[in-house]
């Protein structure tokens, strides 16, 4: 247990307090979601106050999880019109399903990386960090190779093609989406993992 009266952690501190993989504790302090510095003899340093924060938001996340839960879904999408369209239709979809937002990459990430979900589904098209920039952090994590990403978006395949493209992977769906198609996608998904 580290000392009270430092101000800051190693690596491993932060990730056994937030209770995730160092891995990921690499990319949020990468991506500029914990506050980081290096020591001179290359030693990573998390700042106290930056654990804290994250401790906090992962708190609120819990809050809205129940413990029982068998699909764990994050959906990433910066219209809020479209986010609550989402979520209200995973509930009635998927009566299990633990479903968390973000309304943009870096929320995402946060969510992301505490859950370690069974299906992230994001926009690409946002503020901050876009949707490219979230699924490229996410394939640097090891713990994430079984989590299914379903883009939605209004890009056509040359836009997103001339944008750097994406992982073999990821599945794209076009806006406007159907729920069924998204729901079938996900249920041969499950089934597969299963078999």
């Amino acid at each position: 247990m580290p000392k009270k009266h430092k101000d800051f952690y190693s690596s491993r501190e932060a990730a056994e307090l937030l209770g995730v993989a160092v891995s990921t504790i690499q990319l949020w302090t990468k991506n500029g979601l914990l506050k980081a510095w290096t020591t001179g003899g290359g030693h990573r340093r998390i700042a106290r106050g930056s654990v804290e924060e994250m401790l906090k938001e992962q708190q609120s996340i819990s809050v809205l999880e129940p413990s029982e839960q068998h699909l764990s879904v994050v959906i990433v999408e910066d219209n809020e019109q479209q986010l609550r369209l989402y979520k209200k239709q995973f509930c009635t979809h998927f009566m299990n399903a633990s479903v968390v937002t973000a309304k943009d990459g870096y929320g995402g990430l946060i969510k992301i990386g505490t859950m370690l979900p069974d299906i992230i589904i994001t926009d690409l098209v946002m503020p901050n960090m876009d949707g490219f920039q979230l699924i490229r952090a996410l394939t640097q994590v090891a713990e994430l190779k079984h989590s299914m990403i379903i883009v939605i978006t209004g890009l056509t395949k040359g836009e997103i093609e001339a944008r750097g493209g994406l992982p073999e992977k990821v599945r794209v769906l076009t806006k406007p989406v159907s729920f069924n198609k998204m729901e079938n996608l996900i249920r041969e998904n499950i089934l597969i993992r299963a078999a």
